[in-house]
């Protein structure tokens, strides 16, 4: 990717900081990493320099500089991947639940990051071991990660241009519609602010549609299909519909005693993704079986 970028700010951003607009915009650069490049002089508006809590205006131009990068300074750890597909591009992953994608306060270690940088040193030379994109700790499913800037370039274009497609299992409580369609704003919660919420103005488009392929006697599995890729986005968008997710203990409710089995995590798993490689240009498609603990709790709904 380009080191120079730049974005206008529309209306409806108005009056938001510079540091919380391009968090919003840019989600693999966190709030606090876009201060430190501001305060670097790296971030310019309307090109001058600016300070990260400048409000903006409609019609503003930012733009901005990402230093090269540096190689990652993680310690390589072995830990066991579940390969999908591998090749000198790319590697395709199902990443089992419990298990954060990058290191962050209270998980230094253990992540899939670390289990990156020890399973090929090529990932040592690139930012964030070449993750694109991410799944929550306790949401399972496949992945793709890039072995080459190129590739992370044109795997991160096919994300934000939506060329991908993203198919989730989700074990929901309730008897949801048949199917559906989900269509909001969707940012950060304005009292909660670790969590996100439906926004009436403000926050960025997310669209989810759903299908129910099975309805048991207190939840039903769906399958959802995701046309953006914004924090949280299935979890809010159940809670929202009044279905949160069983095991969802930020978005959900508690249901003790409801089930065959009480589930120590979210039932939702990224079943499949499919992309254009960027080398070949091929389309790929890639489905991830089930973990143990969300396939066990479907098996007993389904004998009872």
């Amino acid at each position: 990717m380009p080191n120079q970028h730049s974005l206008s700010v529309e209306s409806v951003s108005a009056k938001k900081r510079v540091d919380a607009f391009l968090a919003a915009e840019v989600e693999e650069i966190s709030r606090s990493q876009w201060k430190t490049l501001i305060e670097k002089g790296l971030v310019q508006l309307n090109g001058a320099a600016c300070k990260p809590n400048t409000k903006l205006k409609a019609g503003d131009t930012i733009s901005w500089t990402i230093p090269d990068r540096a190689p990652l300074t993680a310690i390589p750890e072995d830990i066991p991947l579940q390969i999908l597909y591998e090749d000198d591009t790319l590697i395709v992953l199902n990443k089992p639940p419990g298990m954060v994608v990058h290191p962050a306060v209270g998980n230094p270690s253990g992540t899939l990051l670390h289990g990156l940088l020890f399973h090929d040193p090529v990932f040592l030379t690139l930012e964030r071991a070449g993750i694109v994109h991410r799944l929550d700790k306790d949401t399972s499913g496949v992945m793709v990660v890039a072995k080459s800037e190129k590739a992370i370039a044109e795997l991160q274009r096919q994300f934000k241009a939506r060329e991908t497609e993203k198919e989730y299992l989700a074990l929901v409580w309730g008897e949801p519609p048949m199917s559906g369609r989900i269509e909001t704003l969707l940012g950060r919660h304005p009292v909660h602010r670790k969590k996100q919420a439906v926004l009436k103005e403000g926050g960025r488009e997310a669209i989810s549609n759903f299908q129910c392929l099975e309805q048991f006697a207190v939840c039903a599995l769906l399958q959802v299909k995701i046309e953006t890729g914004r924090t949280h986005q299935i979890r809010v968008h159940m809670a929202h519909i009044r279905h949160p997710i069983v095991g969802d203990t930020v978005y959900g409710r508690s249901k003790k005693n409801r089930l065959p089995m009480e589930p120590e995590r979210q039932m939702l798993h990224a079943k499949k993704l499919a992309f254009t490689h960027p080398e070949s240009g091929k389309r790929l498609s890639f489905e991830a079986p089930l973990f143990d603990d969300m396939s066990s709790l479907l098996d007993a709904l389904r004998s009872e």
